[in-house]
């Protein structure tokens, strides 16, 4: 049985959120999808509704990260950047569960997630 700990955000539209972490899987890619790391959060606003909100972290992304920086991102700085990527939705989308339960990374965001985390 595997426990979870459960966190706390409170976000820029004034919601509490509870979240955990589930797990990472590919993302193989689709029509009109690139291939990426999906990484899965149970979220709450409410305690009452649970619901998954999937993060892609696309391949591209990382590798242009990588040639930009001469080096590989490490497990858990794509984890970092992921995280930053769900917080900004908890901050600036106002109905997660219709409007965010699917959030992509791209170049951009990962490149401003890593310089907030300090990460070069």
């Amino acid at each position: 049985m595997t426990i979870r700990r459960m966190k706390t955000y409170t976000g820029g539209q004034g919601y509490v959120y509870q979240y955990y972490f589930v797990g990472d899987r590919p993302a193989p890619a689709k029509r009109t999808q690139e291939a990426a790391r999906e990484y899965i959060f149970d979220v709450t606003s409410d305690r009452k509704i649970t619901f998954a909100v999937s993060v892609f972290l696309p391949a591209k992304a990382v590798e242009t990260w990588a040639a930009r920086h001469r080096r590989p991102l490490t497990d858990a700085e794509q984890y970092g950047a992921v995280k930053m990527r769900l917080f900004q939705a908890f901050d600036e989308v106002e109905d997660l569960m219709s409007h965010g339960r699917q959030l992509w990374v791209d170049s951009e965001i990962l490149e401003k997630a890593l310089t907030t985390l300090g990460v070069d």
